[in-house]
């Protein structure tokens, strides 16, 4: 015979048990947890899953985010190619997208970024302005002259002009934004919660590779 407690420890942990199961197996939808580009965009490696963040550096959602899209990324295989394309929905966030592009052009993006983004966020840094950024990235240890020589660089100029235009041609709306293979879309905003997010980007990822990378 089970005594009153030991049945409600035992209700206790049956209700907790279907809980995990529950949340566990919470189905994806299409139009809940993700929706579909009326007009895919070409992938720039074929064979491959296809991943992009549309993120700003300014964006507190996008901040809040980065633990766990950087900890998504880290267990990928080799299948899954990663990318990141900076949005400036106002012209005076363009600068922000080239300090991006030029980290990126000088190797320094891995280890910058997540510093950009808590030298905006916490440490109350616009990086608006040329000197700003120049500023800060002097204070990382890197040249000023040699950063400035690639930040105002055609090529970093014209990457901040293209990735622009790409969040025009990809419908973003709000960041951060993940994309997979040019057609699927889905965010924290979107799936309704980070975890769920992430959920979703796995459930993607298997759906590509069951579709052959389509």
């Amino acid at each position: 015979m089970i005594s009153l407690n030991k049945r409600f420890f035992t209700f206790f942990v049956f209700l907790c048990l279907s809980g995990l199961v529950g949340a566990q197996s919470a189905k994806i939808e299409e139009g809940f947890d993700y929706r579909i580009l009326p007009i895919a965009q070409p992938v720039e490696t074929k064979g491959k899953v296809e991943v992009i963040e549309f993120f700003w550096y300014g964006c507190p959602h996008c901040y809040d985010f980065e633990p766990e899209l950087s900890a998504w990324v880290k267990r990928q295989p080799k299948d899954v190619v990663f990318r990141r394309v900076p949005v400036a929905f106002r012209d005076d966030f363009i600068p922000h997208s080239q300090l991006f592009y030029a980290l990126e052009s000088m190797h320094k993006g891995d280890a910058l970024n997540e510093k950009v983004m808590y030298a905006i966020h916490k440490e109350n840094k616009r990086l608006l302005t040329e000197t700003e950024i120049a500023d800060w990235v002097a204070s990382q240890g890197i040249d000023r002259n040699t950063f400035l020589a690639t930040y105002r660089s055609f090529a970093v100029v014209s990457k901040a002009r293209a990735a622009k235009q790409l969040t025009e041609d990809y419908r973003i709306d709000g960041v951060p934004t993940i994309v997979m293979q040019g057609r699927y879309v889905t965010s924290p905003s979107i799936a309704g919660t980070k975890a769920k997010a992430i959920a979703v980007m796995d459930y993607l990822e298997d759906k590509i590779r069951k579709d052959k990378y389509k």
